[in-house]
C-alpha cells in the first residue's frame, strides 16, 4: 500500500506489547479518559527528548504520564500492580487465564 508518506510498513509493531499499548491508548481515549489533543501533547513531550529509536517506549511513557495526571496514579502504585500481576502469573497453572486474584499476596475476604 502506498500513501503520501511512502509505503506502509509490513509490520507496524515489533512486539506484542507495542500493539497492546496502542490498543490500550485507543480504548482509554474511547472511554473518555483523555482527548486526542491531550494524548498528542503527552506523546510529543516525551518524543522531543528521543531520537525515535524507542518509539513505543516513548508511547508507553507518555501513556503512564497522562494516566498519572488524569487518574492520580503514582509510580509506586504502578510498580505494586506490576508485581502483583507477576506473582499472579507465577501462581497460575499453565493454560489457565492469569487473574489478579491469583496473586498469593492479595488479601481476599473469605465468606
Amino acid at each position: 500500500m502506498q500513501s503520501d508518506f511512502g509505503p506502509a510498513p509490513e509490520r507496524p509493531f515489533d512486539a506484542p506489547w507495542q500493539a497492546q499499548a496502542f490498543a490500550m491508548t485507543v480504548a482509554l481515549h474511547d472511554q473518555g479518559v483523555f482527548s486526542w489533543p491531550e494524548w498528542t501533547a503527552a506523546l510529543s513531550e516525551v518524543l522531543a527528548d528521543d531520537d525515535g529509536a524507542a518509539y513505543y517506549e516513548c508511547w508507553l511513557a507518555a501513556l503512564e504520564t497522562l494516566l498519572d495526571q488524569k487518574l492520580g496514579t503514582t509510580d509506586a502504585q504502578r510498580a505494586a500492580l506490576a508485581q502483583a500481576w507477576r506473582r499472579a502469573a507465577e501462581a497460575t497453572p499453565h493454560g489457565h487465564p492469569i487473574l489478579l486474584e491469583n496473586d498469593p499476596h492479595t488479601c481476599r475476604a473469605r465468606p
